[in-house]
């Protein structure tokens, strides 16, 4: 009988162990990434925080300069040297933001390929 006991214990152990990470993800939608620059850099006026749901929000610090990368069909995409982006839920995705008509409207993914689209779209102040 203790061995019954032993044998379930560690199956049940085993299938919480294989679902319990990914408790909370990103909405990611798939995205045509086009990669190419432009002369539309921009420093960040204030911090910004984005929340895509999560629980996690998303801090992009002030004076931060971000030199465009690219675009998708949900806006242009840009990527900064002077802080590391990131996305959390379960998992931590790099990130870059994505802005349209002056707006953070998300995150592309880079390694996924993928956008993490915002709740509400932010807009941004520039210096």
């Amino acid at each position: 009988m203790n061995q019954l006991k032993t044998c379930c214990l560690i199956a049940a152990l085993g299938s919480l162990a294989g679902c319990a990470f990914d408790l909370v993800s990103v909405h990611q939608k798939p995205a045509t990434f086009t990669a190419g620059g432009g002369s539309e850099s921009f420093q960040l006026a204030k911090e910004v925080k984005a929340g895509l749901g999560t629980g996690f929000p998303t801090v992009l610090h002030a004076d931060t300069v971000w030199k465009p990368v690219g675009t998708t069909e949900f806006g242009k995409v840009f990527a900064t040297k002077d802080q590391i982006v990131k996305v959390e839920a379960s998992n931590i995705h790099e990130a870059e933001i994505v802005v349209s008509e002056r707006s953070l409207v998300g995150f592309y993914l880079p390694v996924e390929k993928t956008f993490a689209p915002l709740l509400h779209p932010i807009l941004l102040e520039f210096k």
